[in-house]
């Protein structure tokens, strides 16, 4: 159960760790609000997540049929990364360094908000079945409740560490260099507008969760 445990926990650490939509706005939200308010939003974030995890390990025919909606959540994801580049940019540029992202300019708790970022972020889906896949076909996982468990919690448990690497990351930067949270606007900004232009490239290219999934399950059911 611990060696489960671990798996999750570090491959969901290593996989938040890369820059990304989530982690790049939480570690946003800890530098213009609070610590608190971005350590919710990881919550949040981590709840719709293993929640994922769940349906990918049990659901995995029903997610196979949902390719109209995946879609539909790939380009609703690639709306939300441009409102935060443009927020971003204009945060930087107007006003400097406390400006607040005009997409984080509401009084939605930080948690709901959190989820509602993650759960149509599609990416996560092919990225854990094909993980998981790789744990049930090296025996490392058995389709058993208890190992599924051990399994979520590590990975719930990685991502908020994760996370957590990028708000009190943020901030040591923030005490280290004069008017940083200004920089750090455009470096967001920055890394928004390229994560928007990887994400239309993949939809325009289909490329995208959807091509990975069913390219993934293509294959795994050529081995078997």
């Amino acid at each position: 159960m611990f060696r489960i445990f671990l798996w999750g926990l570090i491959i969901s650490f290593l996989g938040t760790l890369p820059l990304g939509t989530l982690n790049v706005a939480a570690m946003q939200i800890g530098l213009q609000e609070s610590i608190i308010h971005a350590l919710f939003f990881s919550l949040g974030c981590l709840l719709i997540e293993v929640l994922y995890v769940r349906i990918s390990l049990v659901g995995i025919d029903w997610i196979r049929k949902q390719k109209r909606l995946m879609q539909i959540m790939e380009w609703a994801t690639l709306f939300i990364i441009v409102a935060l580049a443009i927020g971003s940019f204009v945060a930087a540029a107007k006003h400097g360094g406390n400006a607040k992202n005009v997409l984080l300019q509401n009084n939605m708790n930080r948690f709901l908000l959190g989820m509602l970022m993650c759960a149509i972020n599609p990416v996560q889906i092919p990225f854990w079945f094909g993980w998981s896949t790789v744990l049930f076909t090296k025996g490392v996982l058995q389709p058993v409740k208890a190992q599924y468990n051990f399994y979520i919690i590590g990975i719930g448990i990685g991502t908020f560490a994760g996370n957590c690497v990028f708000i009190f990351g943020g901030h040591w930067i923030v005490s280290k260099i004069a008017n940083s949270e200004q920089y750090l606007n455009w470096v967001i900004g920055g890394i928004f507008t390229i994560t928007a232009i990887l994400q239309l490239v993949k939809i325009l290219r289909h490329k995208d969760s959807v091509y990975q999934f069913t390219h993934e399950n293509e294959t795994i059911n050529k081995l078997q």
